[in-house]
């Protein structure tokens, strides 16, 4: 049977992975797959450093359009990146009746549903592994392995930038601004590392996830997006002296009025498998109804841990290349016409649990104001946490950790309390997921 050609847009720090496992393991992959898979064309607009990568062992082009319009190649391999080029890329290699690769999830996290629907009609594949988790086969298991399930939510550690910055933050007890510039020096960090360290690169995987969760269409500009950088060092201390750690969590969550997106630093008991993910790593619990909590863990980004999510698929569409398209693995897991609109609920309908922190005066009655103000609010109090104030000084913190309530009840609450004379500036607000 003849190979599989395969055309690579970008090779770069993927796209070399994805060229070198792809050589090294080929025929471990060929028994896997029935067919020689040969990367036939990268395009690059370095070609000089991309004939050195290749060794010369394939065309090298500059124009991609040359590879999404080849009549030899089946498979395009998309590794640029972004909205713009990438998508008229993606989309004329699927009108030219291409499968396509892709690790680009801020595409289809933005116009997936364009792109998902352009290859139903087309009859080919995209398969996008990579575009979540890196090496983490959390797309196949959500697509898959927990078909028989009803996912009630997902909760990711989903950036392994954001997940870096945290751990030495708790572990060397310094504020977010130094940690970044360490994370830059080491690579860790982009130097300009907004799409991480605001949240934006979290969101656009939680909203992948999402859709194939809950069987609806990806849906970017409805989730609701917050970074770390207002994150202090003194939260993360206190956060631990309760028995909890801080972690950016991208979270999916059905609920009975809608579907809860929501990306945000997060307090997880310290207890929990997922609060232990350190460093770069990345993490997925996702909670099914028939088989409970299942967690997904492994390097969230690299060459060679990506390259071999980029190759899993490719393995999977050589298989199904030759199936009738009505019986392959949905897009996104549920049939095209059984899609469902359920709403994204803004976050001001939010159910979650709450930490607060606030410096208030060294004074009779404070506690008991602040306290009323959430009984008025119908917001009970799980554990609170008064420091004794140092030396010479007038003022001290109050952390409190509420129980379940509405974001808008609980912002309600805060608004009163920054109005009274004795709360000093702003209240600080972690949302708390027990992950249970």
């Amino acid at each position: 049977m003849k190979p599989i050609k395969v055309g690579l847009l970008g090779i770069g720090t993927v796209g070399s992975g994805t060229f070198n496992v792809l050589k090294r393991n080929q025929e471990e992959i060929m028994r896997r797959a029935g067919r020689r898979i040969e990367i036939a064309m990268v395009a690059d607009l370095n070609t000089e450093r991309a004939k050195e990568l290749t060794n010369g062992e394939c065309e090298i082009v500059n124009d991609a359009n040359l590879v999404v319009t080849h009549p030899d190649i089946d498979i395009v391999v998309e590794l640029i990146g972004g909205y713009g080029i990438a998508k008229d890329l993606v989309m004329k290699a699927i009108a030219n009746g291409k499968h396509v690769v892709t690790a680009n999830k801020a595409l289809l996290a933005t116009h997936g549903t364009e792109i998902f629907r352009a290859a139903q009609d087309k009859g080919v594949m995209v398969a996008f592994e990579a575009a979540v988790a890196g090496g983490v086969p959390i797309i196949k298991a959500l697509r898959e392995g927990l078909t028989a399930n009803r996912i009630e939510w997902i909760a990711g550690i989903i950036n392994g930038t954001t997940n870096f910055i945290l751990s030495e933050m708790r572990e060397k007890g310094i504020d977010f601004d130094v940690v970044l510039k360490e994370a830059q020096r080491l690579g860790y960090a982009e130097a300009d590392p907004t799409f991480d360290i605001e949240g934006i690169d979290a969101a656009h995987k939680a909203t992948i996830m999402s859709a194939i969760a809950f069987g609806v269409p990806v849906q970017f500009d409805k989730a609701y997006v917050e970074g770390i950088t207002k994150l202090q060092a003194t939260d993360i201390r206190y956060a631990e002296q309760l028995g909890y750690r801080i972690k950016l969590l991208g979270i999916a969550k059905r609920t009975p009025n809608g579907i809860e997106l929501r990306v945000h630093p997060t307090l997880i008991p310290a207890k929990r498998l997922i609060a232990n993910v350190e460093g770069a790593m990345n993490a997925v619990l996702v909670q099914g109804d028939a088989v409970g909590a299942t967690l997904y863990y492994g390097k969230g980004a690299g060459s060679e841990p990506t390259a071999s999510a980029v190759i899993a698929d490719l393995v999977d569409i050589t298989r199904l290349a030759t199936a009738d398209p009505n019986h392959r693995v949905p897009h996104l897991a549920f049939q095209p016409d059984a899609m469902t609109d359920t709403p994204i609920l803004p976050m001001s309908e939010v159910t979650t649990s709450y930490y607060l922190r606030m410096l208030v005066a060294d004074q009779p009655g404070v506690l008991a104001d602040i306290t009323r103000i959430l009984a008025d609010s119908t917001i009970s109090i799980d554990a609170m946490l008064q420091k004794e104030p140092a030396e010479g000084e007038t003022s001290t913190d109050i952390i409190i950790l509420t129980h379940q309530t509405q974001e808008k009840y609980i912002e309600a609450a805060i608004s009163k309390m920054e109005g009274l004379a004795t709360v000093k500036g702003k209240v600080t607000k972690i949302r708390l997921e027990q992950l249970s």
